[in-house]
């Protein structure tokens, strides 16, 4: 069976992805690139059969997954890549109606979390595929991840930035897991050596990135327009890891989207049987 990844095309998945590939003969495997809203979309109808993907879409359909140990993308506090861009503080935005990007499932219910929750705030929501400039001229704020996030960062034109890493860290003192790596049932049934295998190969890739940043940044194309030393400086703000204490803040996450409505129930955390 040749093992098809979604491979989302952000800087924040470079390190593991690079180690990878450059680290272990991946031939067999078959790399599908999108953004986090497409590969949650392929992951549900069986186009590829795992991805590091939205925490939130392992929350909609848990009966078809299992999670993949000791990986995610995460952070504890500041993210620097998942941002609200506002044209006011953030306790104006009462009433108003926020901008969404399109790329993302699980930052926009977190961003509906916090400002419910955290800040008090009564919002409507709308998705817009409208560049910074332009979606702020018809929205107060936007909500911006990945790339287009870190690169309206370095604009440094907007006057009021969110770090939504930062905000669910000091409302819950918990890390935020943006995407889980996230198996199909499917494809582990009759096929467990192979994920096994790329689940070895996928925990020594981040141990090799976790030492690596600099080497990385030397040589991919993110380091064209952000720049090295800022460039290693975002991906040491990320976490990889999924320990116990990430899996705190992935269950309070699903409680707060159960409880707005967001999910139907809690879903059961399913880990990939390594045996």
């Amino acid at each position: 069976m040749t093992l098809r990844i979604g491979q989302i095309g952000y800087a924040n998945v470079t390190p593991i992805f690079t180690a990878l590939t450059r680290n272990f003969p991946t031939f067999t495997y078959q790399f599908v690139r999108g953004v986090p809203s497409h590969l949650n979309a392929l992951l549900a109808n069986g186009g590829i059969d795992l991805c590091p993907s939205s925490s939130i879409a392992y929350a909609k359909s848990p009966e078809l997954y299992y999670l993949l140990p000791d990986l995610s993308i995460s952070s504890i506090g500041p993210v620097k890549s998942v941002l609200l861009f506002s044209r006011v503080p953030l306790n104006e935005l009462e009433g108003s109606t926020v901008g969404l990007t399109t790329d993302s499932d699980t930052s926009v219910n977190l961003l509906r979390i916090l400002l419910s929750r955290s800040h008090g705030l009564s919002n409507s929501f709308e998705r817009t595929s409208l560049p910074l400039a332009q979606a702020l001229e018809t929205f107060p704020a936007i909500l911006l991840i990945g790339d287009a996030a870190l690169r309206g960062s370095m604009d440094g034109r907007v006057e009021h930035v969110y770090d939504l890493g930062e905000e669910w860290f000091r409302f819950t003192g918990l890390p935020f897991v943006f995407a889980l790596w996230i198996v199909r049932r499917e494809a582990v049934e009759g096929n467990h050596g192979e994920v096994a295998a790329l689940l070895s190969q996928l925990r020594e890739a981040k141990r090799i990135a976790y030492e690596s940043y600099e080497a990385i940044a030397a040589t991919c194309e993110e380091e064209q327009w952000m720049g090295r030393e800022r460039l290693v400086d975002y991906w040491r703000c990320i976490s990889y890891d999924l320990t116990p204490f990430h899996l705190q803040g992935v269950k309070e996450f699903f409680r707060y989207a159960t409880e707005m409505g967001i999910l139907p129930r809690e879903p059961v955390i399913r880990i990939f049987p390594e045996i």
